[in-house]
């Protein structure tokens, strides 16, 4: 099923994006400002804008000539909520699993070694 928050993390799944995404948290910047800071062709870096702005991360507007680019305030709250939900069910399930061994006393056992690893005798 595919997701906002699947689609923005994919987006920023690749290394150069991400640079370009993190490089955009300090300021806005036009797209011949990026490739001037990064080892990428302009065309390379407008793709990976577009990329980003699919996924609601970035936004432009023009000015003057050039398009500049900036973080959309809206994805990052997006993504920021996805990131507190999923930790939050993460660190209930933590909890109540201490919860649980404290009651019954009882921690899980470690899962058998597969056959064959089990260790050799001399």
């Amino acid at each position: 099923m595919e997701t906002y928050q699947s689609t923005a993390l994919d987006a920023l799944g690749d290394p150069t994006r991400r640079a370009i995404f993190e490089r955009l948290g300090r300021g806005p910047a036009a797209v011949g400002q990026l490739a001037g800071e990064l080892p990428v062709s302009r065309p390379a870096v407008s793709q990976h804008l577009k990329v980003l702005k699919q996924a609601g991360l970035v936004r432009d507007e023009a000015v003057g000539t050039r398009r500049v680019y900036r973080l959309d305030p809206a994805g990052i709250d997006a993504l920021r909520m996805y990131f507190t939900h999923f930790w939050s069910t993460a660190l209930s399930a933590f909890r109540e699993e201490v919860n649980r061994q404290a009651r019954t006393g009882h921690t899980e056992e470690p899962a058998p070694e597969p056959a064959g690893k089990a260790e050799q005798q001399p």
